[in-house]
């Protein structure tokens, strides 16, 4: 059964974070909520983590998975980004925009892209998401949570709770986010290219 964690959405309770932090240090699985709308999110190492994002959604092996980092210093550890593509990338963080780069050495191999050795990145713009990024002092490794067979994304926690009971760790509820997934931008090869309209603007990228 999932750990229900009631957050304030513009005052996150330390201890609450806290606890939510810790569970995903020792390899749970969480539905938390973005500035697009909810993921699912687990610590970056994490392979029965991996397992459960892939079985929940029914995922393939091509699927890009995001690092979720809480600001540009933590993402660029994680991604090669050129000159272009960093004030491109500056310009539009934090927001609703999931961008597909090439992988540093320091993203497990069983994120990326097994052809094109990419992962995607995002940094969110959301309290309570930030606060537990903050916390957590790594990125979580996560997956919009849109279930198969549905076209749009749950954004209501106590329904999460209700429906993804018993695959699920815990459910993180802060109210209302956002119920458009991120738009998703893939600059591996320099230019950039938007996969997926969502609810980041479009139009400096096009």
């Amino acid at each position: 059964m999932a750990k229900y964690y009631d957050v304030h959405p513009e005052n996150p309770q330390p201890r609450t974070i806290s606890q939510v932090a810790a569970a995903i240090r020792a390899d749970a699985l969480i539905a938390y909520p973005t500035d697009s709308c909810y993921a699912l999110g687990c610590r970056l190492g994490s392979k029965d983590g991996i397992d459960r994002i892939r079985a929940i959604r029914d995922l393939d092996d091509r699927h890009h998975f995001t690092l979720v980092c809480q600001d540009f210093a933590q993402l660029g550890q994680f991604v090669r980004v050129d000159k272009d593509v960093f004030r491109a990338i500056k310009a539009s963080t934090p927001g609703s925009y999931t961008f597909i780069l090439p992988a540093t050495k320091e993203v497990p191999r069983m994120l990326q892209h097994p052809k094109k050795k990419t992962v995607g990145v995002r940094i969110p713009d959301h309290v309570v998401t930030q606060a537990l990024l903050a916390e957590l002092g790594e990125p979580l490794l996560s997956s919009t949570l849109l279930l198969p067979g549905e076209d749009e994304p749950m954004t209501q926690g106590w329904e999460i709770k209700d429906r993804l009971d018993h695959v699920v760790d815990g459910v993180v509820d802060s109210g209302d986010c956002g119920t458009e997934p991120t738009t998703v931008i893939d600059f591996s090869e320099g230019e950039a290219e938007v996969v997926r309209h969502g609810a980041g603007d479009t139009s400096r990228f096009e």
